[in-house]
């Protein structure tokens, strides 16, 4: 999950599509400095590439994203658009939810299902509580690969194709590292609890954290992905902690909040703080300074692994039951070698 985590409106339903080009850029993300390997402006959309003119079968795909137009799912389907187009026997469709909501994203899911497509290839909004629909389209027949997100029962799905999110934590107090080597009081601010990834992040930075001596894990506050509220827990923790020298924010509206509540308390240029994910805006952000490093994942690749996985399940062959895909870290200092520039995320193919 990437961020666009929006306070969920009663009773919404409102879905944006946006229509993609069949012919993506290949661009692919990063190679990484960390062990392994999963988290979108406008929105999801469709479109399709051709089929084989060999007459074989075309396989029908959608990729639900976790929410529309985020930089991090808009690069996960170009990746798809990409390789459908390559192996030339399938298309994709894409659509997904205006925000991250369980609540806007099952009714999407359940018309997808409705439609029957050959495969459905989705981030879940929730552990559990994309479960039900998710599970129904699997009655039905279809094909699921997770990406990104994943749910506490992926019992059914064909593949599970992520970051290592909990590698990508550790990778996140290795930076604070390079930044603050001296050591000193850490913590993270985060979305909310019960979403997959974002959980594991946290959990990945604060074993890492604990492991050294030279820092203290003070814990992790949430925000419900709105950078106020990133602004006021993080100007509470600095008053209660003072030695904060480095702040872990799950995704961009908490990065973007914490570097209010350290401006707010007197800190700025004092207390570093480590982003997730690299979409311009996160960029733009790193190179004002609003952010000190940001860990990129690599979702043109899950993209790319997902409609693999999702056409070798439909012809029968095997399938792999996880996949990881990789980090680069990004600071100012890096930022424009080759590494960085290929990791950074697509706003359109």
């Amino acid at each position: 999950m990437k961020r666009s985590l929006s306070v969920p409106t009663a009773g919404a339903a409102a879905v944006m599509l946006l229509t993609f080009t069949a012919a993506c850029s290949s661009s692919s993300s990063s190679s990484s400095s960390s062990t392994a390997s999963t988290g979108a402006s406008a929105t999801g959309g469709a479109t399709s590439s051709s089929p084989a003119a060999s007459g074989g079968k075309s396989y029908k795909l959608s990729f639900i994203q976790g929410v529309a137009g985020d930089g991090f799912y808009v690069t996960m389907g170009c990746g798809m658009q990409a390789e459908a187009k390559k192996l030339g026997d399938a298309t994709v469709n894409i659509q997904g939810p205006s925000q991250f909501d369980a609540t806007l994203q099952n009714p999407i899911i359940e018309s997808v299902t409705a439609s029957h497509p050959d495969a459905i290839m989705i981030a879940p909004d929730d552990v559990s509580a994309s479960r039900p629909p998710i599970s129904q389209a699997m009655t039905a027949g279809i094909k699921v690969v997770l990406v990104d997100t994943t749910l506490t029962d992926p019992s059914g799905a064909v593949s599970q194709i992520s970051s290592d999110n909990t590698a990508g934590g550790a990778d996140a107090f290795a930076a604070v590292k390079q930044l603050v080597p001296g050591g000193g009081q850490v913590f993270v601010v985060n979305v909310k609890p019960g979403i997959s990834t974002t959980d594991q992040r946290t959990a990945g930075f604060a074993a890492a954290a604990k492991a050294d001596s030279k820092f203290s894990y003070v814990g992790v506050q949430y925000d419900n992905d709105t950078a106020s509220l990133a602004a006021q827990v993080t100007l509470a923790e600095l008053q209660k902690n003072p030695g904060i020298v480095a702040i872990f924010a799950t995704n961009l509206f908490s990065a973007e909040g914490a570097a209010t509540g350290i401006r707010q308390a007197g800190k700025a240029g004092k207390v570093k703080v480590i982003g997730f994910d690299a979409d311009p805006d996160q960029i733009t952000a790193l190179k004002q300074g609003t952010v000190q490093a940001l860990i990129a994942q690599s979702p043109y690749v899950i993209g790319t692994n997902a409609v693999d996985q999702a056409v070798a399940a439909l012809q029968g062959k095997t399938t792999t039951p996880k996949i990881g895909t990789k980090f680069t870290i990004i600071t100012n200092a890096n930022l424009k070698s080759a590494a960085s520039q290929a990791a950074i995320y697509k706003t359109s193919c």
